[in-house]
Formats: structure tokens, sequence, C-alpha cells
């Protein structure tokens, strides 16, 4: 036997462990750590996170389901979208205008899968859409069209049911007008962008509002209401009187407006006929313009107003000054007449009180027609008027002006002007002397004055206010000192006959009636025109102003002068010695 000693066998050994790879598994699981726990806390991590991705995906479908389309609204930002306006307020805050949530109908065509069929359901649901103008949008490469601005809430849900993928709505600002007509002429009226395009509406985007909506600014309700002179209450009343009148004197068209003599506010404005800016398209009728700032007319006798104010003014007359009146003035071939032939020299005062052609030319001519040119100029009778309101008109003005222009114009024709120019001249007749210029927009007396031109000195303005209240006290005024009593009222009437195939009309007139109250402390002028009026039985066959927008001006003012803040007063002294002598003691 072998004595050698059996020997046992070593394992083999492992190969060392790369150094990076122990780093690596060190920092993934760490030293003596059970691998299949850290196995089942993986997957339960990774079920963790799945759940929470499909859980933000929920999340979001129901966002999408109750906000809408926020990829639309993405889209129609770059599109024009009806952005927001302030409110427009009377002088009281009774709102004009204001801004209201309305959906619009949108279309995006590349998310569209049957057009066919997107055009045939929303044509059916909506009848007024223009089949071959929604197939054009929708066969369209762009990314979002328009389908129709401003559909109602009914219109909405109908389409909502169709479920037509790519069809969605967007809410917009919707302007509103809860006055409808009273104001229309004033407010105007915005498209269908809610941008101005008439009216105090397109003033304020000239004057910085559309700017601010460039900037991306001006886009919520946050904007301070925009603060109107005109009192909604007025506003009404007259609107009312006029369409009373337009009917009864089967006029052509009635207008009217109310001025505080003292600042140039209007406090109300009315053209019939008018219009309706929630429904614009009767803004596109030409019959509905609005006559008092685009229409420019002859106005009449009451220029004979600025006529006398000259000649008292520059001291070439007085109100004793005496007029030849017996017989027509002849000017070449052309003969003057008065409505009613006085035969007798007259005053001054006379020729007012009896609105005399006569008496008024031979005042004109006394001052020269190059003084009478300069003065209508000074008075604004010459010039565009500018106001907030964008639609003016330029005077008619002869381009060669002679004696015979002079005298004509003296008695309001030849000359045509926008009724409210007259107005502001007139204003600076009775307020002491200052021509305003006219505003709607609020605006204190002590800014008035600020900005006002003296034009006559104050005691002309003083035989002015006289001579207008001896009108309604002995003159053609007298009906509306009879339907307004107490409020101590002056007016001066105007009767233009129109031109027709080159001649002047004597069936075819513009009436007006200019009334300022109370004559002894001026505050408002208040004018009422008529537009061919037709005679009834109770004129006796007349058309003249006195006849009809003079009462129409007297029941104006018994309803607006106390909402105006004016209380009657009877038994005052007559106007020579109310006015005449108060003037003459502060002299």
């Amino acid at each position: 036997m072998s004595d050698q000693v059996p020997t046992t066998r070593r394992p083999v050994a492992k190969p060392a462990e790369p150094w990076r790879q122990r780093l690596i598994r060190s920092l993934l699981y760490g030293r003596n750590v059970d691998r299949a726990a850290k196995a089942r806390a993986r997957v339960g991590l990774a079920m963790v996170a799945f759940g929470g991705i499909y859980g933000i995906i929920a999340i979001r479908l129901i966002m999408f389901a109750v906000a809408g389309d926020t990829h639309g609204e993405r889209r129609a930002t770059k599109d024009a979208v009806a952005t927001a306006r302030p409110d427009i307020v009377d002088r009281n805050g009774a709102i004009l205008a204001t801004d209201i949530k309305a959906p619009s109908l949108f279309a995006e065509p590349r998310r569209i899968i049957d057009k066919d069929e997107a055009i045939e359901l929303l044509t059916a649901t909506l009848p007024d859409l223009d089949t071959s103008e929604v197939r054009d949008r929708l066969l369209s490469k762009k990314g979002f069209v328009w389908l129709k601005r401003e559909i109602t809430t009914q219109q909405q849900r109908d389409i909502h049911r169709l479920g037509i993928p790519g069809v969605g709505f967007l809410r917009e600002n919707k302007r509103v007008y809860p006055s409808g007509p009273a104001v229309s002429h004033i407010i105007g009226l915005v498209n269908t962008d809610n941008a101005g395009i008439a009216g105090i509406e397109k003033w304020l985007d000239t004057n910085g509002l559309a700017d601010l909506h460039r900037a991306g600014f001006a886009s919520d309700r946050l904007q301070q209401p925009v603060e109107l002179a005109v009192d909604l209450r007025v506003e009404h009343a007259l609107r009312d009187e006029l369409m009373k009148a337009k009917d009864k004197y089967k006029a052509k068209a009635a207008s009217g407006l109310v001025s505080n003599v003292k600042t140039g506010e209007i406090v109300a404005m009315v053209s019939l006929p008018d219009f309706d800016p929630n429904n614009p398209k009767e803004a596109h009728d030409p019959d509905r313009i609005n006559r008092l700032t685009t229409g420019v007319y002859e106005m009449g006798s009451t220029f004979k107003t600025l006529t006398l104010a000259m000649a008292l003014d520059a001291g070439k007359a007085n109100l004793s000054t005496m007029y030849d009146a017996r017989v027509p003035l002849s000017y070449g071939k052309f003969k003057i007449h008065d409505s009613h032939s006085l035969g007798k020299f007259i005053s001054l005062a006379e020729v007012f009180t009896y609105s005399s052609n006569i008496g008024a030319a031979r005042v004109a001519l006394s001052m020269g027609v190059e003084a009478h040119k300069a003065f209508l100029k000074k008075v604004g009778q010459m010039d565009r008027l500018r106001t907030e309101l964008p639609e003016s008109a330029m005077p008619i003005v002869p381009k060669r002006w002679g004696e015979l222009n002079t005298i004509t114009i003296s008695f309001g024709h030849g000359i045509a002007v926008a009724p409210l120019q007259a107005v502001m001249g007139v204003n600076a007749m009775v307020n002491g002397g200052l021509l305003i210029p006219p505003t709607f927009l609020k605006r204190t007396e002590q800014e008035a004055q600020a900005i006002g031109k003296r034009v006559v000195k104050k005691e002309t303005s003083d035989k002015i206010r006289y001579l207008m209240r001896l009108n309604a006290e002995s003159g053609t005024a007298k009906k509306a000192e009879e339907l307004a009593k107490g409020y101590y009222l002056g007016g001066k009437t105007g009767t233009a006959e129109k031109v027709v195939n080159g001649r002047y009309s004597k069936k075819q007139v513009l009436n007006s009636f200019t009334a300022v109250l109370p004559m002894d402390n001026p505050q408002y002028q208040v004018l009422v025109m008529l537009d061919e009026p037709k005679a009834l039985p109770e004129t006796h066959g007349f058309i003249t102003s006195g006849w009809n927008t003079v009462p129409v001006g007297g029941k104006v003012i018994a309803r607006i002068a106390p909402l105006l803040g004016l209380e009657p007063r009877f038994d005052l002294a007559p106007s020579d010695r109310l006015i005449l002598a108060a003037s003459r003691a502060t002299q």
C-alpha cells in the first residue's frame, strides 16, 4: 500500500468583478439589499407613474369638455375677435351702451373629417347660413374660420348636439344698446368685431381705445365708463314730441336738440327717422342720417338773430333804429318781399318781431359785405364744425360773395350750415357773448369759460335776449309761450323755402323754431325742425313755422323744463322791464 496522503480539491475562485460594475451595482441596489424586494418596489413605482399619467389625461379631457375648445380660442386670437369696450352712460349714470358675452361659431377645416356632412348639418340647423360661403370656408386650408358671429344660446345647443368634430364656439363681446333708437345718432354703432364705425363709438376708437386693444390692453371689463352730457329722460321726451309732430304734419323728417347755453353741452339730440343700433342694417338707410350734424340747410329767419346782433355790436344800430319796409327791396331783377307787407318804416326791434326780410336785408347792407362775412366767420358759421361725433358737414357758402348774397344771407337764404352750427351761434348771442364749441361730453361752466371766445359784447347779448323774449310776448313765438307758461322763454322762428329744380318752392319748406329759456337768465336752447310739413285745417292752410314748429317747441319745453330742474314762475315783468331795464342798470 502506498502511504501517500489524499488531497482535498479546492473550489475554483470566481474572477474578480470589475470596479465599474461594482460601482453601478452599488448605486442601483445599495449594499446587502434583497434584490427581489427591490424589483417589487420598481414595479409598484411604475404602476403609480402610469396611473398618474392616465389621471392627468382624464382631467384634461374633462377640462376640454367643460371649458370648450381652447385650441380654437388660441387660433381665434390670430383672427378678428370682438374686444371689450367701456360702458357709455348718460349724465345721470343710465347705461346707453354696454357689452355682453355671446357665442360665435367657428370651424377648423383641417380637423373636419366629412365636410359635406358638416355643411349639410350646419345649414339645416342655421338656415340663414349661405351654403356656398360655408363650403368655401370649410374646403379652405386654413386652420381657423368663422362660420357665424353672435349666435343664440339655443342655436349653440342645437349645433353642439350634432357632435361635429372641428366645429366649436367662442364667447365674444357683443355690444348692446338698452335704449334702442333713442340716442342712436349720438351713440352710433359698432361692427361685428366690436369696433366703432359711427358716433361716440367711433370717437372712442379714434381716441385711443383701438390702440389699447392692438397692444393687448383694455381687454377686460375694468374700463371706466364714458359719461356723456346727454340726459336720457330729456332725450325720450324730445323724441316722443318730434314723432308726434312728424306724424301730425306729415313731415318728411323731424329733428331737434337741447343745448346748455353756458357750457355748450348737448343734453338731447334727435333726428327722425332714426335707427336701432341693435339692428345695424337700418343705419345704412340714407334717409336715416343725422340731420343736425351731417346735413346742411338754409336756416331761414333764425339767421336774423345773427344779422341784428352784428349791427348792434358794431354800434351801427340800436333797438330804435328805423328801416324802410314800405315796399319790396329791389336789387337788379330780384325783389325781396316780406311774408306780410308792412307798408311802413319799422324799428330794429320790429324787424325781429315781424321777422321782416326787407328790414334784415337793410340792416346787413348797412354793415357791408366784408363786415358781414367777417362776423359770420367769427361766430362759427363759415367753417366745418368739429365735435366728438365724426359725422360733420362743411357749410355751403357763396364762392363769390356780393351784395345780393349779403341780402339773402341776412334772412337765412344763400348759405347752408349744420343746424348744430346755428345753435352754437345763437348760444353765443344769449349767454353773454361767448362762442363755446358744442360737446357731447360732460363739461363744467368753468371749463366752458376757459375755452369760450368772446364774439359780441355783453350788452349786445342783453339786447338779443330782450328781442327773443319780446318775440314770445307779441311776435311769432306767442304759441310756444301759451303752451309753456311760466318758463319765460324767448324764441325766433325760421321758414326756409327749399330749392326744387333750381328755384325756391313756396310749398316745400324747412321750418325751425329756436327757443331759449329762461330769458332773464338763459340756461338752455331748444331747436325744433320739421322738413316739408303739410298744411292742416287747424293751420288754416299755412305751412310757416309759427303754425307748426312753434307749438311743437312749446310742448317740448313744457315736458323737459321740469326734468332740467327749471321751475315755472308766473307774473314776471315784461321783457322791457325785466331784461332791458336790468341791462341798462348794469352798464
